[in-house]
């Protein structure tokens, strides 16, 4: 039976990746898969993407990878790229897109948001027609044909849904969670042959850390959006829908 660790969305958030990590061990889990957003809005991008490249055996690219790497004209990028350095830019613009694997006779894919882009963004209340399309194979690699299962990051939000007899699933944020303010991630587990007759399942894990340490980490290092930071990890609520409150009140 494998047992595999899948966790997404650490954004520089050292003190929540740290705790994730010995969760997993607690677990006895030895694979570790990262769907991305390594970097961005928190203070600790260095730390957390030497960490992953020590711990996990796979990592596909999120969207804050690919705009720090590349995009010299934002100070949410540009202060993260001046920490990270060339070597660790480069690694994060060469991500791979997915992860393809079978386990228990069905065929799984891992994304960062969906298999249109890094930027397509599906949410668990979205029409279902764009649910759906998220078993379809990735833009530029047809040939893969659809998934039975996907998991994906990039929304924070944690859940599974079973669509036409798939599964979708969203592995939640390590570092940045926006429905409940602890750390999330998942274990997979299946058989590693193609028997679809083997048992397949998906734990969800919460893991609660010290916000309050990871507060005072980015107070010190001076992070740009401090404040939204601050409020987004105290109290798992998206930083648009804390603007929109101040506006209608």
């Amino acid at each position: 039976m494998e047992r595999i660790a899948i966790v997404s969305d650490i954004h520089g958030n050292m003190t929540a990746w740290e705790a994730v990590l010995n969760d997993i061990r607690s677990r006895g889990l030895k694979r570790i898969f990262c769907l991305g957003d390594l970097v961005g809005k928190g203070p600790d991008p260095v730390q957390v993407v030497d960490r992953v490249r020590e711990t996990c055996e796979q990592v596909v690219r999120g969207n804050w990878d690919e705009l720090v790497a590349v995009n010299r004209d934002n100070e949410n990028f540009t202060w993260q790229a001046d920490k990270l350095g060339q070597e660790r830019l480069d690694y994060l613009a060469n991500l791979p897109f997915s992860h393809q694997f079978e386990l228990s006779g069905r065929t799984i894919r891992l994304v960062h948001a969906s298999p249109q882009s890094v930027y397509h963004r599906v949410q668990p209340w979205d029409d279902v027609d764009k649910r759906i399309a998220m078993f379809d194979a990735p833009a530029n690699e047809a040939e893969l044909g659809q998934a039975d299962i996907v998991g994906y990051g990039d929304v924070h939000n944690a859940y599974l849904q079973h669509l036409n007899g798939k599964v979708l699933f969203n592995v939640g944020s390590v570092g940045n969670p926006l429905d409940i303010p602890q750390a999330s991630y998942c274990i997979l587990e299946g058989a590693s042959n193609r028997d679809i007759n083997q048992a397949i399942n998906i734990q969800f894990v919460r893991v609660p850390y010290d916000i309050e340490q990871e507060v005072q980490v980015a107070e010190q290092a001076g992070v740009p959006a401090l404040e939204l930071y601050i409020r987004e990890i105290r109290t798992g609520v998206y930083r648009g829908l804390q603007e929109k409150s101040v506006i209608e009140e």
